[in-house]
């Protein structure tokens, strides 16, 4: 990881760069060893395969910038144990940067368009509905997704809090983390509204900096320089966001299909998972994975996640660093990096009490794309990050 945050001057080609030489120095490798570079670009996109070069990498077997936004992390990860497994390359990097953060300009801001102000290139015809209707953002998206799961099982805005709340408890664990003090479910409801029904402490952060993993062979990974996580399994799926009557967007989302094809390759169950690092742009994608992943029965998230059961102390350990709520926004790479913390056991004061099964996963789009990962301490496969 770079310095992550409020981090000016930089571009993200630079932290990148400093991303991808951290993590390799981290393996005890050397950039020469290197034979493939994946490159995941944020709200910015201004980063790509020109790293190569910037890192001063000799020939490649692999290179190239994936995007399937917030999933992308997940899937990077999945493309370099595929060609590892088919013997085309031996050791990937994977690696997100952004840096939408401006020091004049609001975090909001970061996420306006230029073609929603109505000029040229502005939509035009049924693409326009969106400005017509006010849907302009992934706030409001977000928000209406969430209406519709209140409205069809009684999910509650206290019980989104309860997943703020046990995230900031987790962050207090975490020096890196943007979002340290406590929080309480008043002070949830209390901050001011984002789009109805999601709240300010609903909504992620929005983070400068990078982030990079190395992907390699197992057999290779335990003579490096820290004891390997395996990658026990993966899985992906993606949807169109059909919006139309009778459709199931905001009530049943990819994870519903990519996260038991990451547990039947891994041969696991939910009930095996020890520590779930769940893609958090909004407390609602947390709720309404936790009922796709199979934790809780659909419509019951709400109840799933009162009681303290995801904080620090609760049954499952989710989201250890405080996620993308309260620690830092870097797609998925968040999720990604505290889950190889947790299986490596090197979390410190936040670090959860079981650590066999490490459950990842990563959404992107609006509830169009998701990847998941089974990450563990312990072998059983190949490949190793």
């Amino acid at each position: 990881m770079t310095e992550l945050g409020k981090v000016y001057g930089r571009s993200s080609t630079a932290l990148a760069a400093e991303a991808v030489q951290r993590a390799v120095a981290d393996a005890g490798l050397a950039l020469s060893d290197l034979d493939g570079l994946l490159v995941s670009a944020g709200i910015k996109q201004d980063v790509g395969v020109g790293l190569a070069a910037v890192l001063g990498l000799g020939e490649l077997n692999l290179l190239a910038q994936v995007n399937a936004f917030g999933a992308t992390a997940g899937v990077m990860v999945a493309e370099a144990v595929q060609a590892i497994a088919a013997g085309a390359v031996t050791t990937v990097a994977c690696v997100f940067a952004d840096t939408p953060l401006k020091p004049e300009r609001s975090a909001g801001a970061s996420w306006r368009s230029p073609n929603r102000s109505g000029g040229a290139g502005a939509a035009r015809g049924l693409a326009g509905w969106s400005v017509a209707s006010g849907a302009v953002n992934p706030n409001i998206l977000y928000a209406l997704c969430a209406r519709r799961h209140m409205q069809a099982y009684g999910t509650t805005s206290e019980q989104l809090g309860e997943i703020a709340v046990a995230q900031r408890a987790w962050a207090a664990g975490n020096p890196v983390a943007q979002l340290r003090e406590p929080l309480t479910i008043a002070e949830h409801q209390e901050s001011r509204w984002i789009a109805e029904p999601l709240h300010l402490l609903d909504c992620c952060l929005v983070s400068n900096g990078a982030i990079a993993v190395i992907v390699t062979a197992a057999d290779r990974a335990t003579n490096l320089a820290h004891p390997p996580v395996y990658v026990r399994g993966y899985g992906q799926a993606h949807a169109a966001r059909r919006m139309h009557a009778g459709s199931q967007w905001g009530l049943v989302t990819p994870a519903a299909r990519s996260g038991p094809q990451a547990m039947r390759m891994a041969g696991i169950g939910v009930d095996d998972v020890d520590v779930a690092q769940l893609y958090d742009c909004y407390t609602y994608t947390v709720l309404v994975t936790l009922e796709d992943y199979g934790f809780c029965a659909k419509g019951e998230g709400g109840e799933f996640v009162s009681g303290g059961r995801l904080a620090p102390g609760g049954k499952l350990a989710c989201n250890t660093g405080g996620g993308q709520l309260s620690a830092y926004y870097m797609w998925g790479m968040t999720p990604l990096s505290e889950a190889i913390i947790q299986a490596r056991g090197d979390g410190g004061a936040r670090q959860a009490p079981r650590n066999d099964v490490v459950l990842v996963s990563g959404n992107g789009g609006i509830l169009e794309h998701h990847s998941t990962l089974v990450l563990s301490p312990h072998r059983r496969g190949g490949v190793a990050a």
